[in-house]
């Protein structure tokens, strides 16, 4: 009695992980930042970069100048560049921007 209920109990924990959907595979991108005084706004990178579906974390500490953004596999490196065209503002009179490149 004891085995059978265990294959049933196997049984069901195969079938349940067979039809939940596959993850994307975690991966991540890094950007090379430029731009006119975009060191200054870390937080307005930050929230551009994690606004973008499927971005899970964005490291702008490990890497002087670069943004490294870990993601599920859906997201293209082109959208992280399209949301850093977004990264930009006046303070104090003074025009800021942000660009980012791909590094491969």
């Amino acid at each position: 009695m004891r085995n059978s209920t265990l294959v049933i109990i196997a049984t069901s924990f195969a079938v349940s992980l067979a039809v939940m959907p596959a993850a994307a595979a975690e991966q991540k991108t890094v950007l090379m930042l430029g731009g006119k005084f975009c060191d200054f706004y870390p937080k307005e990178i930050t929230d551009a970069l994690t606004a973008v579906k499927g971005v899970k974390a964005v490291d702008l500490e490990s890497m002087k100048g670069h943004a490294v953004v870990t993601h599920d596999g859906n997201v293209k490196p082109e959208s992280l560049v399209a949301a850093m065209k977004g990264v930009k503002g006046t303070k104090m009179g003074m025009e800021w921007y942000c660009t980012a490149e791909v590094m491969k």
